[in-house]
């Protein structure tokens, strides 16, 4: 075991424990949206789970640290804060917030962070950007809301999980990245019935199931 002093508590992790994982199994609370326990290369799309290690010239993303040796760790410091704060503000410049038409209202990881951070959810310093297409209709079992999704990738890596195939996969690119859905191994139309896995993982109701399903 490998002994951490992570802000003020000690904790002993298994070599190769990711050193975010090691934070939240303690209970200590570091803001993320795109990290699931046992993915083995997380995104690390958000830029929101900053630490700073001793012996570091500069914060780090926690999700792509595998501790591998004793290590103190600060999770909350100002210049810790800023970032986080910074890495919000920039999500919720692409995020149409519309929390009380959302159905992630009040269990939103989004409005978790901001309240953590003690953020607004709607801020003035900030232009805000969004898509043109408020609904991607597309998916026969799916409803896609492009302006919701902080492209976590959580859905993707679900559903590559449960099927051992994507069906959902990232499409596009800068400003205009979305989810696309497709199978990307011969190009044929998503078969999803009733697994929902995706929608269930996401942070923000961005992936909604059809509430009437066409004839299979």
């Amino acid at each position: 075991m490998i002994t951490l002093q992570i802000d003020d508590k000690k904790v002993e992790v298994a070599p190769g424990t990711n050193l975010l994982e090691a934070c939240l199994d303690k209970g200590i609370y570091i803001p993320n949206l795109c990290h699931l326990d046992g993915m083995e290369h997380p995104p690390a799309s958000c830029r929101l789970c900053f630490v700073e290690i001793e012996g570091t010239d500069h914060p780090v993303i926690a999700c792509k640290i595998s501790v591998d040796r004793e290590m103190a760790v600060q999770t909350g410091t100002p210049r810790i804060r800023r970032l986080q704060k910074t890495a919000l503000r920039l999500l919720l410049s692409v995020h149409d917030v519309d929390c009380k038409n959302c159905p992630a209202n009040r269990k939103c990881a989004l409005q978790d962070i901001a309240r953590f951070l003690s953020t607004a959810l709607k801020s003035g310093h900030l232009d805000v950007f969004l898509k043109k297409v408020r609904i991607d209709r597309n998916h026969p079992r799916l409803d896609y809301y492009p302006n919701r999704c902080v492209l976590c990738g959580k859905c993707v890596y679900i559903c590559q999980k449960q099927h051992q195939r994507r069906e959902l996969t990232f499409a596009k690119r800068g400003f205009e990245t979305v989810i696309g859905f497709f199978d990307i191994q011969d190009g044929t139309p998503a078969v999803c019935r009733t697994c929902h896995a995706c929608a269930e993982v996401c942070p923000v109701a961005a992936l909604i199931p059809k509430t009437e399903y066409p004839a299979p």
